[in-house]
């Protein structure tokens, strides 16, 4: 133990506005909308970025307009960011249903209430559980929290709150601007690359294992390439993520698009020609992008299985770690709250247990609607529960030592759903029910593990501000109830508005939502023995081999094979614009202060234009629902102005966070790494 104690940056017993109706109001506000901006980044891209940095500048902006104090302005923090982390949830999960059957439609009210239902119950018991280890967890000298450091230091440094709104600001306009000019046609989002010619066949043979496959007769075959896509927003998630990990991802769609599918063009396009072929032309395209769905992603969902388990795997000694702090916050004799200090002022233990008791019957309802069985929703609810607090716990120790940006819950939730997917098996439960109960169980799991990693970062903020944390308590569970009430509603209108313009929604080509791609697949394939077990098998041996040659992310690889290629391109651009930027700031010789300004405005420009174009994007969803002929439509189809448009976007990443720079005897401001 230290015999020195923790000293607030708001000392205890300094008397200071905290919880106030207006940094309440804004932080709703802001969770709204940086939930949704979140929902639409998952579902096209399957990344969702920190909304603490955000949320935190923005607030502190609102907020000086009436000079609010510093803990109001983590209030509003707190309430902002936690909307990304339901969000997270929710986009992770939600669609399997319905690209998994379990629901005929995401527009309906049942929908709606389900939705809700889920993510509420998850939310809501994220909150209690890690309520229960808040403690050990936050005052632990061994973990680090760095994003929860560098949102403290930000509200430290106030003043720089209007520098960096500016920057947010600035660039969401420009991000949403762009790509709405691209949606009314005055240049192609997208481009279709000819495909590389595979070239005769002709009478070659073939060996496969011992056998001779005869001769083949096809007359050619490509794969076909996408440009990358337009996207201010993709382009600033590989700024975000940076060169080493954007390249990561994008191997995996080089693997998938210029080995994979050419390969399995050649060796069965001849036997697939007559279904791709009409009046004498065969459809290549269609060919390789059947291939991709049908073979290729199977594959890449074992890798991202093997991914999944060698991240929790690395985790091991926090997660262990993790689970005895919470036991021994158990243990603990209850203090009576008068006696301590505001700093130490936490929800009761004994209120917190008695809500856990009430979610997990609410929870037995739920799944028993589901499952129309008492005792599999018994199962189903024991599961949540105990596998429920594992994680969440799990997932407040991994944010204590890599943030909640990097923080695994899709890793999480797949070992939730397989665990809950063979009890239904072993039940007897198959079909769409069975899938519904499975699913439903990872839902709540995948909301319940984010929000709690979110709540765990805002209780450090909180510690290291001087903050009360009963406060912090009482505002999360205020607005994840609002977000979860709203949150629906930007993923209806995400998958109807793409269905209107012609797309498959949920799982299509614009929403891919990989993640619950994943979710449903495996659902399917244990419960309902849809399981393509051959290729995922050859996909799991492919994560072993990315894992015996040291690749740092199994997961994001296979991801990358997962996704569209044009979207992994784009994310593959803004690396390298990130690299180029990185390469010019050495090159002009700044010092620390000023790559840290640098820094700081690159994340926070990559963040506006990814803001940007996920608003317009909802909106955009929106405008579909108008009369035809209602939407402007310039016509002009032409990819060569949208490789200008990316072009002009990289000078911006670079060439505004450089003039950012600043004096070299100013002093570093908080680094917002994220």
């Amino acid at each position: 133990m230290s015999a020195k104690k923790h000293q607030p940056f708001v000392p205890e017993n300094m008397k200071m506005t905290e919880f106030t109706l207006r940094a309440v109001l804004i932080g709703i506000v802001l969770t709204l909308i940086l939930g949704a901006a979140n929902a639409y980044l998952g579902l096209r891209a399957g990344i969702t970025i920190a909304a603490t940095y955000p949320a935190a500048v923005i607030g502190m902006a609102a907020l000086r307009l009436f000079k609010g104090s510093v803990l109001e302005e983590n209030i509003c923090r707190t309430a902002g960011s936690i909307g990304e982390s339901v969000a997270a949830g929710a986009i992770f999960t939600l669609p399997a249903f319905v690209i998994a059957g379990a629901w005929p439609t995401f527009g309906s009210a049942e929908a709606y209430w389900k939705s809700t239902a889920l993510m509420l119950v998850g939310s809501i018991v994220g909150v209690l559980f890690v309520s229960l280890v808040r403690r050990v967890m936050v005052e632990d000298p061994e973990l680090p929290f760095p994003e929860s450091v560098a949102a403290s230091e930000i509200h430290k440094a106030g003043q720089r709150g209007a520098q960096a709104v500016k920057f947010l600001l600035y660039n969401i306009g420009i991000g949403g601007f762009t790509y709405l000019l691209g949606k009314f046609n005055l240049f192609a989002l997208d481009h279709q690359v000819s495909g590389i010619a595979m070239g005769s066949l002709g009478q070659s043979r073939v060996r496969l294992g011992a056998g001779d496959a005869g001769p083949a007769t096809a007359t050619g075959g490509f794969t076909s390439f996408s440009a990358p896509e337009v996207s201010p927003a993709y382009l600033g998630v590989g700024f975000i993520i940076g060169p080493r990990l954007a390249a990561l991802q994008f191997s995996g769609g080089v693997l998938a698009w210029a080995v994979l599918v050419p390969l399995l063009v050649y060796f069965l396009g001849p036997s697939l020609a007559p279904q791709f072929t009409t009046d004498g032309v065969t459809n290549w395209d269609g060919m390789a992008a059947s291939l991709w769905r049908f073979i290729v992603r199977p594959v890449a969902v074992g890798g991202m299985l093997v991914g999944a388990a060698y991240t929790l795997f690395k985790m091991r000694k926090s997660l262990t770690a993790g689970l005895g702090r919470a036991f021994a916050e158990l243990r603990e004799p209850e203090q009576n709250l008068e006696n301590l200090s505001r700093t130490e002022r936490y929800m009761s233990s004994k209120i917190i247990l008695g809500l856990i008791a009430v979610m997990f019957v609410l929870m037995i309802g739920l799944y028993y609607y589901f499952a129309n069985n008492l005792g599999a929703a018994l199962v189903a609810a024991t599961v949540m529960i105990v596998v429920g607090f594992f994680f969440a716990t799990v997932s407040g120790s991994l944010v204590g030592v890599i943030g909640s940006s990097n923080n695994p819950i899709s890793g999480l939730t797949l070992s939730t759903l397989i665990i809950a997917a063979l009890l239904m098996v072993s039940l007897g439960f198959t079909g769409p029910q069975g899938v519904a109960v499975v699913l439903g169980v990872a839902a709540v799991v995948c909301v319940s593990s984010a929000v709690a990693g979110e709540l765990l970062q805002d209780f450090k903020v909180g510690y290291i501000l001087g903050g009360t944390p009963r406060t912090i308590q009482i505002v999360e569970l205020l607005s994840v109830t609002i977000a979860c009430l709203i949150m629906y509603f930007p993923l209806w209108l995400l998958n109807e508005g793409d269905i209107r313009q012609g797309g498959q929604g949920f799982g299509g080509k614009a929403l891919p939502a990989p993640q619950a791609g994943l979710m449903a697949m495996l659902a399917q394939g244990i419960v309902g023995g849809e399981m393509a077990w051959p290729l995922v098998l050859t996909g799991m041996f492919m994560g072993v081999v990315m894992i015996m040659l040291q690749v740092k992310s199994p997961m994001l690889f296979s991801v990358g094979m997962y996704l569209p290629f044009g979207t992994t391109f784009a994310i593959f651009c803004g690396g390298l614009i990130r690299w180029i930027a990185d390469l010019m700031s050495k090159r002009q010789g700044f010092n620390d202060a000023q790559r840290a300004r640098v820094e700081n405005a690159g994340i926070l420009t990559a963040s506006g234009l990814i803001a940007g174009e996920a608003l317009v994007g909802l909106i955009w969803s929106g405008l579909q629902f108008l009369p035809p002929g209602s939407i402007p439509d310039f016509g002009n189809h032409s990819y060569a102005i949208g490789m200008l448009v990316i072009l002009g976007l990289a000078i911006l990443m670079i060439k505004l966070p450089l003039s950012n720079a600043g004096s070299p005897d100013e002093p570093a401001p908080p680094t917002a790494i994220m």
